[in-house]
């Protein structure tokens, strides 16, 4: 008769406990016609500690999980050759975007929520001014989604890596 083994492996290091199950070894185990390799795997069950050191979330990765819903609106000639906060001139015809919170180099894929369109784009402004956005497109991404004549469209907000040069 085989035996299955179940390891369950506790490691202590901050306070509050975490658990991952993965798939450990084989198993060997000895029987009374000698020893037999189990051609189960055994699991192991790993609890990990963690404590929370800080209120503040961590800034958010890549990810294709919406980070952001609600309404966008665009901005254009009118700030041509101003400065951006990240230091850029501003160009309307360019793929960027303004956003309150996210740090400034942010990739962004802004898809509208009714039509499907989207586009990536590269926070290097701060905005909406308005709280009923959460995003300020450029122009040139405005164009892209569809939404110039409208000035407004439902969106979201997907962080995703930067392009590749």
């Amino acid at each position: 008769m085989m035996k299955q083994t179940l390891l369950l492996l506790i490691v202590t290091a901050c306070g509050a406990a975490a658990t991952e199950s993965r798939p450990a070894a084989e198993t060997k185990t000895e029987t009374s016609a000698g020893t037999s390799t189990a051609t189960a795997p055994a699991t192991a069950t790993v609890a990990a500690t963690a404590t929370a050191t800080a209120a503040v979330p961590l800034p958010p990765r890549a990810t294709s999980a919406v980070y952001q819903r609600g309404y966008a609106s665009w901005y254009g000639a009118v700030l041509a050759g101003n400065h951006t906060a990240n230091g850029e001139i501003f160009d309307p015809s360019k793929l960027t975007a303004a956003h309150r919170t996210l740090k400034l180099g942010t990739w962004l894929e802004v898809r509208r929520t009714d039509n499907g369109r989207y586009v990536r784009v590269k926070v290097n402004d701060r905005g909406p001014v308005s709280h009923r956005f959460v995003i300020d497109l450029s122009s040139g991404a405005a164009r892209q989604l569809g939404m110039l004549r409208m000035g407004v469209a439902p969106v979201e907000l997907r962080i995703v890596p930067a392009p590749q040069k």
